[in-house]
């Protein structure tokens, strides 16, 4: 779908820990004289390049980031033994944003600033990424981040690899409308992304005819599920939407079967739940659906290789999922950008990204240089016994991004 005119660019805020002259992205052609590689317009001298991989490898969100990190370490190993970017080497920076967004801000600004990496690769929740956006903004930095999130924003230094709302929250209504659902509970942990999201579903529910029978949230690091499951359960809802983060999925899944719900009365169909967190709810999810843009069961040669390969680095009792993949390709999509630039500098890579493209395993995948967004199928999976997904709904094509909405006609920003 098209948009109907340019995105709207997030206005930087120039956070005083982003005030630093020096940042690798800075494009200043009086930044070097001296007859360096920077001063020749490719940003970055010697035989490597440096990146800054920042994810949470402690606190809440370090169950679904660990596979982030892990993903980025295999696409770094694949792409130095095929000779690098530019021919140069990646060698990357790690830090860990510890589950907290002023971690993230900290850590971000040091890689940009300090480290002066090339660019910055993680990030999950909406917090971190808003938390991020004024430092890179400010540094003139790139962060590619990885997850699928509430859409509704754009900024000339970040690229978002996962779904914005077009491609996930979109999809997974117009699946429960096609299932004849009439009533849904809206459960998500107090934060940006859930309340955003949710207030785009209402919107849309409202236009399909479905009824928002109840609406919950429960702090991110919070596990207590108890109350609220009792107010799904009273409500005896067609389905629950769930759009909650990290660990509190597990109190919930668990107050969830406790409150005598399942598949077979009030399904849930989830935007944060995939391969790697299905077996560790502590209960059988068997029957429970997800929204996604790829599954570990997609059937291609590209997934093929990218399983054997994942799973030859880190076990094969390993799954794949959907964020991890899109961090894999958000470094083969800087690749192509760099490659087509012929340039490391940020306003460079910029200008090319329009319309690289990479065959990643979820499918062809392209870059939007006017919202740096990518086009991805809209997929819906049911969970079966092995924990893997079972592809019940599909888009069959690629959804172009449409992160403010300007599409539909239903949308207002403006409404509560």
């Amino acid at each position: 779908m098209g948009l109907g005119r340019k995105p709207r660019w997030t206005v930087a805020v120039l956070a005083a820990m982003a005030l630093a002259a020096g940042a690798c992205g800075g494009d200043d052609d009086s930044a070097a004289d001296d007859g360096s590689e920077e001063a020749s317009g490719t940003c970055v001298d010697g035989d490597t390049v440096e990146l800054g991989f920042l994810n949470s490898t402690s606190g809440v969100m370090a169950i679904s980031e660990q596979t982030v990190r892990d993903s980025l370490m295999l696409a770094t190993e694949e792409i130095n033994a095929d000779g690098g970017i530019l021919g140069k080497q990646i060698e990357f920076i790690e830090e860990d944003g510890q589950s907290e967004p002023t971690v993230f801000a900290e850590k971000i600004n040091k890689l940009l600033t300090e480290d002066e990496v090339a660019a910055v690769f993680g990030g999950w929740t909406s917090a971190s990424r808003k938390a991020m956006l004024p430092v890179v903004e400010g540094a003139n930095g790139l962060l590619f981040y990885p997850v699928q999130y509430e859409g509704l924003e754009a900024s000339e230094n970040i690229y978002y690899t996962g779904a914005t709302t077009n491609q996930q929250i979109i999809p997974a209504m117009d699946f429960l409308a096609s299932e004849g659902v009439e009533t849904l509970f809206l459960a998500g942990s107090d934060y940006v992304f859930p309340r955003t999201a949710n207030k785009i579903i209402k919107q849309y529910a409202a236009e399909l005819g479905i009824e928002i029978v109840g609406e919950e949230y429960v702090p991110l690091d919070s596990d207590d599920w108890t109350t609220q499951v009792a107010k799904i359960a009273a409500a005896s809802p067609d389905f629950v939407f769930n759009t909650i983060n990290g660990s509190s999925n597990v109190g919930f899944i668990k107050a969830y079967y406790e409150a005598g719900l399942g598949p077979d009365n009030s399904p849930i169909i989830s935007v944060s739940i995939a391969e790697e967190e299905a077996p560790a709810m502590g209960e059988d999810v068997t029957g429970q659906y997800a929204a996604w843009n790829y599954f570990q069961s997609i059937e291609s040669p590209a997934n093929a290789a990218f399983i054997e390969a994942f799973q030859g680095k880190y076990g094969t009792d390993r799954p794949t999922s959907d964020p991890m993949e899109a961090a894999y390709n958000s470094l083969y999509l800087y690749k192509g950008m760099v490659e087509k630039a012929e340039s490391f500098c940020v306003d460079a890579v910029n200008a090319a990204s329009d319309a690289v493209s990479f065959d990643a395993p979820e499918g062809t995948i392209t870059v939007d240089g006017d919202n740096h967004h990518i086009s991805k199928i809209g997929l819906i999976g049911q969970i079966n016994a092995d924990n893997q997904f079972d592809v019940v709904w599909s888009s069959e094509e690629p959804i172009e991004p449409d992160p403010f909405l300007e599409g539909y006609d239903w949308w207002d920003p403006s409404a509560s």
